[in-house]
């Protein structure tokens, strides 16, 4: 990717589909995701007013005089609204008196109307959207995949032989942020990403709260990034770090409010009783958690243990970001049952259907790859729609009535 080419983005119609209607949208995500380039596109494409809190002058005015700052913007972009969160209650003002759509299009690195940020949930006044890094799909320049909707109708027929994903490893190391991708340099690219880490550790979290010791944050996100795609244990965190539990898990929510990492919680159902209930911990860019575990080709093509859990942080945000786009709701949890038995992802979606996914970085399927699959479809019974086993192999091959395994490029090809 070559510094200022531009990438359509998949969200584009989202937003603008929510502004014909809502009187507040926001676009969400972490830092360098894309939020502020495409908040300019739409406010070129619309005339809109853009104004940004990360400019110093702005931001002490929107803090110290909301009402003021606010005086006369209408159909603007307020970039960054998490550094003066008081100008959300001034916009919930405005928007009441005045309830046509689309006044205000608000971005923020932080989950605005996750817990305490926000002074006002605002509503039936605003539509989130949530911008990650790019897709597979987005840096191929094609349109969204159809793979999750394909999965819950188990219609996988047709689709041609896509043969095995010879860049997956490139693929995997380098992950979607945009400036990342810039760097055509590998070394470069992992040194900006640990820099990014750094810099949202250390500075951008005063932003959204006030933390004690908030130099073992850093410290925190290298830890994670060790145990990322296992069970979280959040003692054995604190022991490392010097502190209890609790405070373990108050810094883990601001690292999910910042969308760095994400803890996936378990499947389960109140009739089985033989399920770990502990949740899993996954970060959002498989480049990022690249970048900070010290893993590159080289390390990989020497150890190809280390690219499991890197593939399994690739198809999680690559999951992500095609749930943040379904039009039905959609929920990723993971299954794991006393005996050991495990399914990577399992996809909820209403009225109860069931997709399983097991992520495997070789390039052929065995059938002991399926155990945990097939424990999950006896465990959901007729609500399951289909097992999936995504390896690197080179065609879509159905194993058993419900059960397939398929390439890892189906995910941004179906």
């Amino acid at each position: 990717m070559q510094s200022g080419a531009l990438i359509a983005r998949h969200a584009e119609p989202q937003v603008r589909a929510a502004l014909a209607d809502t009187r507040i949208v926001a676009i969400v995500g972490p830092r360098q995701s894309g939020k502020t380039t495409l908040a300019r596109r739409i406010a070129g494409g619309d005339g809109r007013q853009f104004v940004t809190l990360d400019d110093e002058q702005s931001r002490q005015f929107a803090q110290e005089d909301p009402r003021g700052f606010t005086s006369g913007l209408r159909r603007a972009v307020i970039d960054e609204i998490q550094r003066a969160p008081s100008l959300i209650l001034e916009l919930k003002r405005i928007v009441d008196e005045d309830p046509r759509p689309g006044q205000f299009l608000i971005t923020g690195s932080v989950d605005l109307f996750a817990g305490s940020m926000s002074p006002d949930s605002l509503a039936g006044r605003v539509e989130t959207v949530e911008l990650l890094p790019f897709s597979q799909a987005e840096i191929a320049g094609t349109q969204p995949s159809s793979f999750i909707d394909r999965a819950f109708a188990s219609d996988f027929a047709g689709l041609p032989a896509a043969g095995p994903t010879d860049d997956l490893v490139e693929r995997v190391e380098r992950g979607g942020f945009p400036e990342a991708l810039t760097r055509a340099a590998p070394a470069r690219r992992r040194s900006w990403l640990r820099n990014y880490a750094r810099v949202v550790a250390e500075h951008d979290v005063r932003d959204i709260a006030q933390v004690a010791k908030r130099d073992e944050l850093p410290r925190l996100i290298a830890h994670a990034a060790v145990a990322a795609g296992g069970l979280l244990n959040m003692s054995a965190l604190g022991t490392r770090l010097g502190v209890d539990g609790k405070t373990v898990d108050r810094w883990l929510v601001l690292l999910e409010h910042m969308f760095l990492i994400r803890r996936v919680r378990a499947w389960h159902r109140s009739d089985l009783k033989r399920l770990v209930k502990a949740p899993k911990l996954q970060f959002l860019d498989s480049g990022l958690l690249a970048a900070l575990q010290g893993t590159d080709a080289a390390s990989i093509a020497s150890d190809r243990q280390r690219l499991g859990p890197l593939l399994e942080s690739f198809v999680y945000g690559e999951l992500a970001k095609a749930v943040a786009l379904s039009s039905d709701p959609t929920t990723v949890s993971h299954y794991r049952d006393k005996s050991g038995a495990e399914v990577d992802f399992v996809l909820d979606r209403s009225p109860g259907a069931v997709v399983g996914i097991e992520v495997k970085s070789r390039a052929t399927a065995h059938p002991r790859d399926f155990t945990g699959l097939r424990r999950l479809k006896d465990a959901v019974g007729e609500s399951f729609a289909c097992g999936i086993l995504l390896h690197n192999g080179d065609r879509v091959q159905q194993a058993a009535p419900g059960l397939y395994a398929m390439p890892v490029r189906m995910l941004w090809e179906a």
